[in-house]
């Protein structure tokens, strides 16, 4: 078994009625599940436990799934590896010696070691996608507003959405059956899921199917990752489907305006973890300022200092036109274009991962190589669509994944494209 799956490993057994009855579900750490540890694989909630469930988790109840345990993560979801959790790095068990990807890592893990039939994640940039396409199963990014994160602590409310992770596509799906739907708790959600069937939409039929290719997503993958994902175009091919090439050429810009978003609102909602709101408190000396200042350095770990400081440089005073609405002028700048290609095409196909699962270890000294590493999924969430990674084959023994992108409340058609081929 792969190390470090769980945070917290206590069950929730469910019932014998319900459409997940008999399934077993790993919960990211960063989802409320009431009376058991939320950690956010930080050493700031090291003992916290929410009063409450997450609507998402109450819905797991309702469908008689049995809570396994709580997934390890990237702290607070900062990360693209699993490696800074403050509770351990997790292990690929689809290549050992290999990070799961991340911020999901720990959720993705689980299913991919049969440690849980689903499991749930969230995605922020690629944080459901990533470790998908790292450990060789299948992950979704709903369009926003299709699922509640209602009981989900915020790391950037613009663009994040809980997701879910299956062996195959219909199983994925059947968990998205179970979560999606309008929520009074979440004024963001939408109605649009109330009444699909995901489940029902895993039929494989790509008969007639127009896939889009975005040259920009392929300009510097690995190249056994670029060989992988013609591969599995061409099974698409094979099975009644077309494809051409289509132009994103706002994603030049994509990962910059994503990280000056996502780390100035994550400075805005972790401002709460002061160590009297929220977060270790009590025995610090000094005045008020002292003390929060003292509750944070030891709560915090290294990569979530970095983008609260950098967040907070870019939404200061003089910094905040120069940077962040300039990012938020970009993020419109590719929804327009995602919109465009989406036009010309049904859905649009990269790989999820421009590179195989780096090394335990060869990548925390270079976080701007992780960030750059985002830079197929993170223009998903800039524009508020569906996206859905699965299995593609492997280059050198390891894992590559597809991903497939679709109009907005599209996911009926991602699912039926993707079911394909897992």
């Amino acid at each position: 078994m792969s190390e470090n799956i769980f945070i917290t490993e206590e069950r929730i057994d469910g019932s014998e009625d319900g459409p997940l009855a008999g399934k077993t579900v790993a919960v990211k750490d960063n989802i409320s599940t009431e009376g058991v540890r939320t950690t956010c694989g930080s050493r700031m909630l090291e003992d916290y436990v929410p009063p409450y469930d997450a609507t998402v988790v109450s819905r797991l109840k309702d469908a008689g799934a049995t809570i396994v345990g709580k997934a390890n993560m990237d702290e607070f979801g900062m990360g693209t590896t699993t490696e800074t959790s403050y509770f351990g790095e997790t292990d690929n068990p689809a290549a050992p010696g290999h990070v799961p990807g991340g911020s999901s890592g720990g959720s993705a893990a689980a299913v991919a070691a049969g440690e849980a039939d689903l499991a749930l994640g969230s995605d922020t940039g690629g944080s459901v996608r990533c470790p998908a396409a790292f450990c060789g199963v299948v992950g979704i990014k709903p369009t926003y507003g299709l699922v509640s994160r209602y009981g989900l602590v915020s790391y950037g409310n613009s663009l994040e959405q809980i997701g879910p992770f299956g062996e195959t596509v219909a199983d994925a799906a059947s968990l998205l059956d179970v979560i999606a739907g309008s929520d009074d708790r979440d004024a963001t959600t939408r109605s649009e899921g109330d009444d699909a069937s995901y489940a029902d939409a895993a039929t494989g039929d790509v008969d007639g199917l127009q896939i889009g290719v975005p040259t920009e997503l392929l300009e510097g993958a690995d190249e056994g990752v670029v060989e992988t994902f013609w591969d599995a175009i061409g099974e698409l091919e094979d099975r009644g489907a077309e494809y051409h090439e289509v132009s994103l050429p706002s994603v030049e810009h994509a990962v910059e305006a994503y990280y000056v978003i996502a780390m100035s609102e994550a400075s805005s909602n972790l401002a709460r973890f002061d160590g009297v709101r929220y977060g270790r408190s009590g025995g610090y000396d000094g005045n008020w300022n002292e003390a929060f200042a003292t509750a944070r350095e030891e709560g915090f770990g290294d990569e979530v200092k970095r983008r609260i400081l950098l967040g907070t440089y870019a939404l200061s005073a003089g910094y905040h036109d120069k940077y962040y609405k300039k990012a938020q002028d970009a993020r419109a700048w590719v929804k327009q274009d995602f919109d465009e290609a989406l036009s010309e095409a049904d859905v649009l196909a990269s790989p999820t991962m421009p590179v195989p699962p780096f090394e335990l270890g060869e990548s925390l000294d270079d976080p701007l190589q992780l960030y750059l590493a985002d830079a197929n999924t993170v223009p998903v969430n800039l524009a508020d669509l569906p996206a859905i990674s699965v299995p593609a084959g492997e280059t050198g023994g390891l894992p590559v994944g597809l991903q497939l992108v679709g109009p907005a409340f599209g996911e009926e058609q991602l699912i039926r494209a993707a079911s394909a081929l897992a």
